[in-house]
């Protein structure tokens, strides 16, 4: 898959307070940047925990749970759009649907 942004991803972890979401987020990134899915069956295939919503969005938990990681998948073009990154209680706060923060 061709993951659109790791710069997102690494824009989330140099906050303050968010540097433990490091490893977690790059070894996300490494696998789905070798990933092939092309269903949200074939998420589920890899990341049994994942949550699948409209609008083709896939909600990760990252960091034994701490972080939240919503992605916009586009199976036929095989990208992953990073759409949020944020802890339980922000993601809380946002439309898993329609959220676009970057």
């Amino acid at each position: 898959m061709r993951v659109i942004a790791k710069s997102t991803l690494k824009k989330f972890w140099e906050q303050p307070g968010y540097g433990d979401a490091r490893g977690a987020l790059e070894s996300w990134h490494e696998e789905a940047v070798k990933a092939s899915w092309t269903s949200p069956q074939a998420v589920k295939n890899q990341y049994g925990s994942a949550s699948l919503c409209a609008n083709n969005r896939v909600v990760f938990n990252v960091g034994g749970n701490k972080y939240r990681l919503v992605v916009e998948m586009q199976y036929r073009a095989g990208i992953a759009w990073v759409k949020f990154i944020g802890t339980h209680a922000q993601y809380d706060r946002i439309d898993v649907e329609t959220v676009n923060d970057y």
